[in-house]
């Protein structure tokens, strides 16, 4: 299944006119059995996604001493007082929401001199239910980040699942060039090809690479 989904965002670079290899996928391995997980290191896979923190602290360790460097993105909600042990185990957070986060963010980056890359997570939807700073108020939040020196690399969305993903996806894209930023995490298991026509350069697939979650387990 891995090389199936490698296989189309190929083919999604090649139909968007984006360079070969311009796209990252995240293996979203949250809840997931360990021997999936496994597996698809074992076919060469380095980049994994968890919305997790106390799952990834129980998995990552191990698998990175077994297996060597491997990319690991914090992709769901961050607590705030989960924040020191996620910048400890991740190299990437992509829910970046709110200013008591950030604020916890730089203080942790001042004090370890280092800090994983950052993704804005934009609610472009404005579902009061979801996560995210509102469109309207992105440029003021990604200006405050900066302004405490922390290292945002881009942006990221879930668009709402009644609804159409290519004009979310376009939106996030918009506020992310008008911000001077590179990275776009957007598109998931139903909706990447559309997201790497509008310039994902990071798209999450889960169950398409490691089959249905059984969240009983």
């Amino acid at each position: 299944m891995l090389e199936d989904i490698l296989s189309r965002i190929a083919r999604a670079e090649r139909a968007a006119g984006r360079e070969p290899g311009s796209v990252e996928l995240i293996a979203v391995s949250k809840v997931q059995p360990l021997d999936r997980v496994v597996a698809v290191l074992e076919q060469g896979h380095r980049i994994f996604g968890e919305n997790y923190v106390q799952e990834a602290t129980a998995k990552w360790p191990d698998l990175r001493h077994r297996f060597g460097h491997v990319s690991v993105h914090m992709i769901g909600p961050l607590q705030t007082n989960k924040a020191k042990a996620a910048v400890g185990l991740f190299n990437a957070i992509h829910t970046l929401d709110r200013p008591s986060l950030a604020e916890r963010l730089a203080r942790l980056a001042q004090e370890r001199g280092s800090s994983p890359e950052l993704f804005v997570q934009v609610n472009t939807g404005e579902e009061p239910q979801k996560a995210g700073v509102l469109p309207a108020e992105a440029d003021a939040f990604i200006a405050a980040c900066r302004g405490m020196d922390l290292p945002v690399r881009g942006l990221m969305c879930i668009p709402p699942e009644d609804q159409d993903s290519a004009p979310h996806f376009a939106m996030l894209a918009d506020i992310a060039a008008r911000n001077g930023l590179g990275g776009l995490s957007m598109g998931m298991s139903g909706d990447f090809e559309a997201a790497i026509a509008a310039g994902a350069t990071h798209v999450r697939v889960g169950s398409a690479i490691f089959g249905a979650r059984d969240y009983s387990r």
